[in-house]
């Protein structure tokens, strides 16, 4: 059974131009799946649509064997960073259990099965030291772990992460691509990893889904982020370039992946 598959799925907002036109994939239950594109090519929109929130205007898509639905336990998701993030009132536990039951920040009062999910989840990501201090203290990657966290409560199946590197460091970004790689392994569960560039994610991945003008291509790194690939992706030249074991693509002299992160939704 494949963790994801797309047939031939068209997703659109709203009526508009088709985001992703006719895209098909198949993601396998254990990997670990960089997802990445030019700011909007639809990344967002992809995991959406995973999700069960939106809908796609022609195709199929199965998720764990099943249609996408609304609130799917077996989806562990997380989101880029929220503003609730830097509430003065909320401690990590707290915001791990609002994903227990719905919960909104300790209302109603969360039951003991709930914190012990949340207690797991907070040990599974190596943050129990964390659980009582206040958001709003966290650095960007402690904040991150909590993110992640919260996204395990229910021991998932499939594991969703759109953007979790924004605003870390190099050495954060390392620290949380190990741990997601690592908890994916433990877990036996496919992770697809939302990223605006490759070169963070080449120790990690299986490999990519890569999307642009609405298409999209899948396989191995080399495979995938190659110049002919990529040129028929974006409709456009593209060169790929490898220089001490990083990987720059270039459209006219530019990096197309070098951009600050527009989210496409």
């Amino acid at each position: 059974m494949s963790a994801v598959a797309f047939e031939r799925v068209t997703l659109s907002h709203g009526g508009a131009r088709p985001i992703l036109c006719d895209v098909s994939f198949s993601i396998p239950q254990g990997a670990f799946v960089g997802l990445l594109g030019a700011n909007g090519a639809g990344k967002t929109t992809m995991l959406r649509a995973i999700l069960g929130l939106i809908k796609p205007l022609s195709g199929t898509i199965s998720v764990l064997g099943k249609p996408p639905t609304r609130g799917n336990a077996t989806i562990g998701y997380m989101p880029q960073a929220r503003r609730t993030l830097v509430h003065p009132g909320i401690s990590g536990i707290d915001f791990v259990l609002s994903a227990a039951g719905g919960h909104r920040w300790g209302w109603p009062v969360a039951s003991a099965i709930e914190k012990e999910a949340a207690w797991k989840a907070l040990e599974a990501v190596g943050a129990g030291d964390l659980a009582l201090r206040p958001l709003a203290e966290l650095s960007g990657g402690e904040r991150q772990r909590i993110l992640i966290a919260q996204a395990l409560i229910g021991d998932p199946m499939l594991l969703l992460l759109d953007e979790p590197l924004i605003s870390l460091d190099a050495a954060h970004q390392r620290t949380i691509i190990d741990l997601v790689h690592a908890i994916g392994e433990r877990l036996g569960i496919a992770v697809l990893f939302c990223s605006h560039e490759i070169n963070p994610l080449l120790r990690a991945v299986d490999r990519v889904l890569y999307l642009g003008n609405a298409k999209a291509a899948i396989g191995g790194v080399d495979e995938v982020i190659s110049g002919p690939v990529l040129s028929k992706l974006y409709g456009t030249p593209i060169n790929v370039v490898r220089v001490a074991g990083r990987i720059f693509v270039m459209a006219d002299d530019v990096e197309v992946e070098a951009g600050t992160h527009v989210h496409d939704v």
